[in-house]
């Protein structure tokens, strides 16, 4: 008798892309949890107190015989999104980011993860060719590579992206891979999976750059309400006063709770294209959800979200703190918000996921090996020749998420990770 899987003809993309490194790492049950992204502080005192209001509320709709009205919080709904949301989302970012928005314009999405897949799918066919900096956010990364994209890597420093290589990258793919990017995915405030948060002077470069050679721009905003200090860079998406090169995505998972809810804005060709996919993969995002955001984000966020930020901050820097008394030599960045902290050792060969298989995880350690956030196949550009190559993942670097655990465990276990480090690479 054959085996199972032999039945069964799966698609090609199955043996190519494996399972998302986060995915699995989040099976682990450690002590000293590094993986990840996961919230350590969610306003559950808020989000108890509006289904508690709206469940009053909806008692007495039933009590004064409104039961359609209460019937339609729990019904299917717009594909794009209840008004209600999209209303206090648009008069949100017009308040913090400076963006003039119509709530029509908006689309609401089941997470983040769902409106990047979105994107790509109405826009990208087999072949063509999308640039990510580097490294990349995984998620967004694999959909591309699903979708059969070819990726060019652009190279980052400390700060990001850095535009010069933009522009000659797009050249070098135009020569030698005979198509030129049709797309640059950036996460320009506190970026996953390095923490780094774009300065303006080198925003307005990307920006213009993507415009003047016709790139649409994926500004993947999800950290964008996760920053400690009290003023803002404007995002990429304040430079589109036309809205023709900016897809700006954001997320409630970070500054709300992870209720799977995201949010777009986009260029409305791009729009209508999304909403049509949208409407096959989940026909509409969950209306109650919804209702209880559009409270939060009305009433509640403001409140509660500077405390939040501040314990984040103080897990940040009891993080580093301890990343700087006891990790070996290499460097690592300095996050001003978001999620992450990314590490890199000096040595070359150094294999992060080896050490994390073979000796992080018997001390009850986990973190994201560099490796995850480099796509499986693709091309990265080299300024030396001004080139490009085939990708050549990182694998001596990590993430590390600091927001998970408090500040003492964090500060146990990253000088615990970094005295076993020490003594792997002396």
């Amino acid at each position: 008798m054959r085996s199972s899987s032999s039945i069964y003809d799966f698609a090609a993309w199955t043996q190519l892309i494996p399972e998302s490194e986060i995915r699995r790492l989040l099976r682990y049950n450690v002590r000293y949890y590094f993986a990840g992204g996961k919230p350590g502080k969610i306003p559950i005192e808020a989000m108890a107190k509006i289904l508690i209001e709206i469940g009053q509320e909806q008692l007495g709709m039933l009590e004064e015989g409104r039961y359609e009205e209460a019937l339609e919080q729990y019904n299917y709904g717009p594909t794009e999104g209840i008004p209600a949301l999209r209303e206090v989302l648009a008069k949100r970012m017009k308040e913090k980011d400076g963006i003039e928005v119509d709530p029509g314009d908006l689309v609401i999405t089941s997470g983040s993860q769902q409106a990047l897949y979105a994107i790509l799918d109405t826009l990208i066919d087999k072949g063509d060719v999308i640039m990510v900096s580097s490294p990349a956010y995984l998620g967004f990364v694999m959909p591309a590579v699903k979708l059969g994209a070819r990726i060019v890597i652009v190279p980052s420093d400390r700060e990001g992206i850095i535009p010069e290589y933009i522009d000659e990258a797009f050249e070098a793919a135009v020569k030698e891979l005979g198509k030129k990017p049709e797309i640059l995915y950036l996460i320009p405030d506190s970026n996953n999976p390095t923490g780094s948060t774009l300065p303006e002077k080198r925003r307005k470069q990307v920006f213009d750059i993507c415009a003047e050679k016709e790139i649409l721009i994926i500004e993947d905003a999800a950290y964008r309400e996760m920053q400690f200090t009290e003023s803002r860079l404007p995002p990429l998406k304040a430079y589109d006063r036309d809205n023709q090169y900016v897809a700006y995505i954001r997320s409630s998972s970070k500054e709300a709770a992870p209720l799977r809810i995201g949010y777009i804005l986009v260029p409305t060709p791009v729009r209508e294209q999304v909403i049509k996919a949208k409407g096959y993969y989940d026909l509409c995002s969950s209306t109650l959800v919804q209702y209880i955001l559009a409270r939060y984000y009305s009433k509640y966020i403001d409140k509660y979200l500077p405390e939040i930020l501040a314990e984040y901050k103080k897990r940040c820097d009891a993080l580093k703190k301890a990343m700087d008394e006891s990790f070996p030599t290499g460097w690592r960045t300095d996050p001003t918000g978001g999620f992450f902290i990314w590490w890199e050792s000096e040595r070359k060969d150094f294999d992060s996921k080896r050490f994390l298989e073979e000796v992080a995880l018997k001390n009850d350690i986990i973190y994201v090996p560099s490796r995850a956030f480099y796509p499986p196949t693709g091309y990265q550009y080299d300024p030396s020749s001004r080139k490009l190559s085939p990708s050549c993942p990182k694998s001596n670097g990590m993430r590390l998420c600091f927001v998970y655990k408090p500040p003492e465990v964090l500060t146990e276990g990253a000088l615990k990770l970094g005295r076993l480090l020490s003594q792997h690479l002396s």
